[in-house]
């Protein structure tokens, strides 16, 4: 990565465990795609949700060459993401998709649809 990775954390004390745990998916993105230009984290935690336990929100922000990737969870999404492992998990799986997808683009392993043939209708 050419930039270095930004962790925030909003609503939330900062958590060297948490940390630890996005710098290790972050590494693991790195393994899918070694050309990531930078990469931002944000840890949410929204203390308003009264029908809930409080949810956590992870939005993470990804440059690559010719691309920015942005991968945002709303809070109501999924009650799961009452705990932040869980969280991050899933936040960190999308980008892991999205990372894929782009690299195969990118290789232009991407299958491409041939336009229908036109026929002679009397």
């Amino acid at each position: 990565m050419q930039v270095p990775l930004e962790i925030t954390f909003h609503g939330i004390a900062h958590s060297d465990a948490a940390e630890a745990k996005i710098r290790e998916k972050t590494a693991k993105l790195e393994q899918f795609c070694d050309n990531i230009i930078s990469c931002r984290v944000a840890v949410e935690l929204d203390h308003q949700n009264q029908q809930q336990g409080n949810l956590f929100h992870v939005r993470i922000d990804l440059s690559v060459p010719n691309k920015h990737i942005v991968i945002s969870r709303e809070r109501h999404d999924k009650q799961s993401h009452e705990d932040l492992y869980v969280a991050l998990r899933d936040a960190f799986d999308v980008a892991k998709r999205q990372l894929e997808e782009y690299v195969r683009i990118q290789r232009g392993e991407v299958k491409k649809h041939q336009a229908p043939a036109i026929t002679d209708v009397p």
